[in-house]
């Protein structure tokens, strides 16, 4: 009896390992057959107005779901909000990687968030791809190899402005209103490192909360300066009041407000188109809502999908168009990853792009990646809207930081 219990009792264990190996390789062949992506967003809260993006990420993925994947393999792409809190964002991306398995982290917004969750990702080596943020201390290869950007940085975007008034209004009074946040103070710094001696001629800047209740203050403070040129940094709910509060005191400057609020549905319409007039910016993507590109193959793409996959309230969302264009990048990263899906395979396809121009891109504009080089869109355009459309001017700009020169 001895000898059949202990005969049994190996029989048994060697049926459940038996039992164990199976349920592993069918949930393995499971699992094969899909490409698992996390995302955190802000859908709610003072920045769910970038919520869209992630909403345009997920219709993208149906949308190549339905064409048959991406080679041989379905998408799900699992999207949390994080309500623009950095330690949420840490506690849902832990959910994703560990509950959910999720091969990689893609685009998910803003910098506190992306810098809570960098840590964690780059540890377990999860790459954190196309974050939606232009801080380029979510670029440094050599430190977090685990971690790309994908929008031109915040800094060399403010140097741009810089270099314009520099060439365009050497001697002019500035004043600039801006975002009291990271977003918003990288912008500025970039601003003022591209200044230089200049910066003497900024007469007054305010920082601004994103739920301030007193901006038409900060807009009459700001015009009594007597400045020539008015730079606001923010979003563009905000952008919008302040070029409406700006006209409204009949205060006529040269107005500059960066990419995030050039949109002419989501700022401009919104603000009086003739309100709107002259404000200068630069971009990489195309507007939605500008009629330029109403011919244009690419867009008449952009609004099939929106008709077909998306179906939201507007068709206009320069956010969302941020969103198809980021995972129009991904696609072309993970169809360059052929049958390996590993994680180290899906860092080294981001990190090897070579002239790639998303479709809603504005001409010329090309991403690049290299294992050292981490910024994949480095090139801008200074726009101005002329009460309808964006026009460009002068060439494709060159915004390139070198690592060192990042931090």
């Amino acid at each position: 009896m001895r000898v059949t219990g202990r005969l049994l009792f190996v029989l048994i264990v060697a049926l459940a390992s038996l039992g164990a190996m199976s349920l592993q390789h069918a949930e393995q062949a499971t699992t094969d057959k899909e490409i698992r992506i996390g995302n955190v967003m802000p859908y709610s809260g003072p920045l769910s107005e970038f919520g869209a993006i992630g909403q345009a990420e997920a219709a993208y993925f149906d949308m190549i779901n339905a064409r048959g994947g991406i080679n041989g393999r379905k998408v799900r792409f699992i999207t949390r909000d994080d309500n623009s809190d950095p330690a949420t964002a840490l506690e849902l991306t832990r959910n994703l990687v560990e509950t959910e398995d999720v091969h990689l982290m893609f685009g998910s917004f803003g910098t506190p968030g992306n810098l809570a969750t960098r840590w964690y990702l780059n540890e377990k080596k999860i790459p954190q791809l196309f974050v939606a943020s232009g801080d380029e201390e979510l670029s440094q290869p050599s430190a977090f190899p685990w971690t790309m950007g994908w929008q031109p940085p915040f800094r060399s975007e403010g140097r741009i402005y810089a270099n314009y008034i520099q060439a365009y209004y050497p001697r002019k009074k500035i004043v600039v209103l801006w975002q009291n946040d990271q977003f918003g103070r990288m912008l500025y710094k970039g601003i003022q490192e591209g200044l230089g001696d200049l910066n003497r001629h900024v007469l007054v800047d305010i920082a601004f909360d994103i739920a301030d209740e007193h901006l038409d203050g900060h807009v009459s403070i700001l015009k009594r300066a007597g400045a020539d040129i008015f730079v606001f940094l923010g979003v563009p709910s905000t952008a919008s009041k302040v070029i409406k509060l700006a006209a409204s005191l009949n205060w006529h400057p040269v107005f500059i407000v960066n990419d995030a609020s050039a949109s002419i549905a989501n700022a401009m319409a919104p603000a009086g188109l003739e309100n709107s007039a002259g404000v200068i910016s630069a971009a990489f993507l195309k507007d939605p809502s500008d009629p330029a590109w109403k011919d244009d193959a690419a867009m008449k793409d952009w609004f099939a999908f929106m008709d077909k996959y998306h179906q939201a309230e507007s068709t206009n969302s320069s956010a969302a168009l941020y969103g198809y264009a980021a995972a129009e990048a991904l696609a072309q990263v993970l169809k360059q990853c052929g049958d390996d899906f590993s994680r180290d395979n899906i860092m080294r396809q981001a990190a090897s792009l070579k002239g790639y121009h998303p479709s809603v891109a504005l001409p010329n504009i090309r991403m690049n990646t290299s294992p050292s080089n981490y910024l994949p869109i480095k090139q801008m355009r200074l726009v101005q809207f002329d009460g309808r459309s964006w026009q460009p001017f002068g060439e494709v700009i060159e915004t390139a930081f070198t690592e060192g020169a990042a931090r």
